[in-house]
């Protein structure tokens, strides 16, 4: 009997991605805005209503402009009025960024 231990299924796999992104420049790029995107919902979902909060996602960061993915259309108009304090609360923390948008994106196709 050998005393080597195989790794586990996937490991492999697992490690060569990780590998990949940090050397590749397009998905370190895309990785970080998805992690800039993250850490904006995080700071402004206090904000948002607790029935709200399950129709929105945080969407792309584009410059300076954040993208709000809203699950249907009256989530859209609720969020839409929120926005002025959304973004003074983004930007109490330390955003540069001027503008939150609101697309409208089903639950289906949501991520």
């Amino acid at each position: 009997m050998s005393s080597n231990k195989s790794p586990p299924p996937g490991a492999a796999l697992s490690l060569n991605l990780a590998t990949a992104l940090d050397r590749s420049e397009p998905l370190g790029l895309l990785l970080r805005r998805l992690a800039e995107a993250r850490s904006h919902f995080d700071t402004i979902s206090g904000l948002l209503p607790p029935a709200l909060r399950a129709d929105i996602r945080p969407g792309p960061v584009d410059g300076d402009t954040w993208t709000l993915l809203a699950a249907h259309n009256a989530a859209a108009a609720k969020l839409r009025q929120l926005l002025p304090q959304l973004l003074a609360q983004l930007q109490a923390e330390g955003w540069q960024g001027t503008s939150i948008k609101v697309r409208i994106q089903p639950r289906s196709a949501l991520i």
